[in-house]
């Protein structure tokens, strides 16, 4: 029998793309609400307590209220946005990261951000090694395809002043919402400098911590670092380890969507500098695979079911 899944915020960008990932998924039934009812708290409060499994497509305190109206005790959340990703009570979504069995047996579970999923992916497994200091200033650039930013800054970008845009840094105020779950879940004493960027791309990700390695004490060397990546990610059918490094990583413009992730490490000859890069979509392994990775951890099935491998 399938488990019935209802999607809060089935409109907005990643949930659309949820719901095409779960329309051809036969272990899975979609409750939907139509476009006069997707608003009314009364009929969302009944979905919500209807389904085996809610995942939650929302803005944080829309998001909040959705679980609020949750009045049973055997409902199962998948919540996208980041109102709990370092909320007690709450298992964060990242499987490499937490552990898949922490996930499956999990009833609450915060869907990453897109960005940390690249610098979580990268500093996680050095930091918690002891092959990186948890307590070193890091700094993290990393640039998005204009889907990271919704419908609004898809319309900005696809029919707006953003037609002219190359390049759009933001963030500028030192206060962005993802940069609480890089520190909490890396184990980092101090917050990561974090330089977001955003390009004229649809889609894709390229996140990038670089680091000073003559200057932090206790470092590991690149090629140390490469060796734990493999081993880290050994048996991860999304998480890829590349031992080279090409001359130039680019995003396209029209790239297809991956749900994989790469990994590298670009190093200079003498070992004082390297650069830890991840490649990624941001509307796949950064958001909707992310939840659909979780959604079969928590349903008992295979990790990548449905998923782009």
């Amino acid at each position: 029998m399938s488990s019935t899944v209802f999607i809060d915020g089935a409109a907005g960008t990643t949930g659309l793309e949820i719901v095409e990932r779960l329309s051809a998924r036969p272990q899975f039934s979609l409750l939907v609400l139509d476009e006069a009812r997707r608003k009314d708290d009364a009929a969302r409060a009944e979905a919500l307590n209807a389904a085996d499994f809610v995942i939650l497509c929302l803005p944080d305190e829309a998001a909040r209220q959705a679980v609020a109206m949750i009045e049973n005790d055997t409902t199962r959340v998948i919540d996208a946005s980041t109102a709990y990703r370092v909320a007690p009570g709450w298992v964060y979504g990242f499987p490499e990261v937490v552990g898949r069995e922490t996930v499956a047996q999990a009833r609450f579970v915060s869907n990453p951000g897109c960005y940390p999923t690249g610098f979580l992916a990268l500093m996680a497994p050095l930091v918690r090694s002891g092959l990186l200091p948890a307590d070193w200033p890091y700094t993290c650039n990393a640039v998005s395809g204009y889907s990271g930013g919704g419908k609004a800054l898809i319309e900005r970008f696809e029919h707006g002043d953003g037609r002219n845009i190359a390049f759009r840094a933001y963030g500028l105020t030192l206060n962005h919402k993802h940069v609480p779950e890089m520190q909490v879940h890396a184990g980092l004493v101090h917050p990561p400098v974090f330089a977001p960027a955003v390009v004229p791309a649809y889609r894709g990700m390229v996140v990038e911590v670089p680091l000073p390695l003559a200057s932090i004490p206790g470092a590991a060397s690149p090629a140390a670092m490469l060796e734990a990546f493999e081993e880290y990610y050994h048996d991860s059918p999304l998480i890829q380890v590349s031992a080279t490094v090409p001359d130039e990583l680019t995003l396209l413009s029209d790239c297809e969507p991956r749900d994989g992730m790469t990994l590298y490490v670009a190093a200079g000859a003498n070992g004082s500098q390297a650069r830890l890069i991840a490649v990624l979509d941001n509307l796949c392994k950064g958001a909707s695979s992310g939840a659909m990775q979780n959604l079969n951890l928590m349903a008992g099935l295979q990790e990548t079911a449905g998923l782009l491998v």
